[in-house]
């Protein structure tokens, strides 16, 4: 019983419900004493009179014989039971709240199968989170955010990214990928160094502005270094260079006519070069994938090898 109580309330519950008890039990022995001093009775009597009192059980075979037992039992009933009742409510109000949670987390299992998981809730994430969910991607988000300003379809571990115990609770051993961003770069560096000692081998995105704090990620060993600053400001630079670049970069990234996907080399791209399978590749061949580094591969000809992979840009599923 101790143990389902202390499941079931909060701090803040559990040291309410002390305080009504330990009031309860007070009213009830001061109650039996009192009793028992006016009615020049036995303590336990007075004691069993004041129980069955306070739980309103009243057989009657012990009752007061004048005025001032009567005024004892009144104040008895007066405060006792009215406190009894408040422990109950919290009882079965926690009881019924416990439910619910329950009946909610049924329904916002945790993802079976691949999944991603984004850490933090900087300004890109929330339409990360749509692009992600219209992929048809199983996420996780990590973020100390209001439930209901996040999509039903992405599960959120709600807490501080920063935390320890908060980025275990997201499973990052199971997780394809993880992209980490958070409102300082240092709670960026610090997600990532817990990401690291939960998940080492963990394919991991940062989003950082400071370039001490990107060396810092990349000496950690996260695969991809991003600043969103720098990204912006090297396609303006090439939109002013070529007036449609943006355009055509926009439509890369935002259409939902095709998606971007990754597919590993096997025996009938292997040993070609890279020309040749762009030549003959349903979907657009955008580049070559090696050692965890993407190419263009425009000022040569790479041979693919075992271990590449071809970035493409494919028709949409419908």
């Amino acid at each position: 019983m101790i143990t389902l109580l202390l499941k079931i309330f909060t701090v803040s519950h559990r040291r309410h419900v002390a305080v009504l008890l330990a009031s309860a039990i007070g009213c009830v022995v001061a109650g039996a004493g009192l009793f028992a001093l006016t009615q020049r009775i036995p303590f336990t009597t007075g004691l069993y009179w004041a129980i069955t009192t306070a739980t309103t059980v009243g057989y009657g075979d012990v009752t007061p014989h004048n005025p001032a037992g009567k005024v004892v039992a009144v104040a008895v009933m007066l405060t006792t039971i009215p406190l009894l009742a408040s422990v109950f409510a919290l009882l079965t109000g926690a009881a019924a709240a416990s439910g619910v949670r329950r009946i909610l987390a049924m329904r916002h299992r945790f993802p079976d199968g691949a999944y991603r998981i984004v850490i933090g809730m900087d300004s890109p994430v929330p339409a990360v989170l749509d692009e992600l969910v219209q992929a048809g991607e199983q996420v996780v988000l990590v973020a100390d955010v209001d439930p209901s300003s996040v999509r039903g379809e992405v599960h959120l571990i709600r807490g501080d990214p920063v935390q320890p115990a908060v980025i275990a609770a997201a499973r990052p051993q199971g997780a394809r990928q993880a992209l980490i961003t958070g409102a300082t770069d240092g709670d960026v560096l610090v997600s990532a160094v817990l990401l690291r000692k939960q998940a080492p081998d963990l394919r991991a995105v940062a989003l950082v502005r400071s370039p001490s704090v990107r060396e810092a990620l990349r000496d950690l060993g996260v695969w991809q270094v991003i600043s969103p600053s720098e990204m912006i400001a090297h396609m303006l630079a090439k939109s002013l260079e070529a007036p449609h670049a943006a355009d055509m970069l926009a439509q890369l990234v935002a259409s939902n006519a095709h998606s971007l996907t990754e597919v590993q080399a096997d025996a009938a791209t292997i040993g070609r070069p890279l020309s040749a399978i762009r030549g003959e590749r349903s979907g657009l061949v955008l580049g070559l994938v090696r050692d965890g580094r993407f190419s263009l591969a425009l000022g040569d000809d790479p041979v693919v090898a075992p271990g590449d992979s071809l970035l493409l840009a494919v028709p949409a599923r419908a």
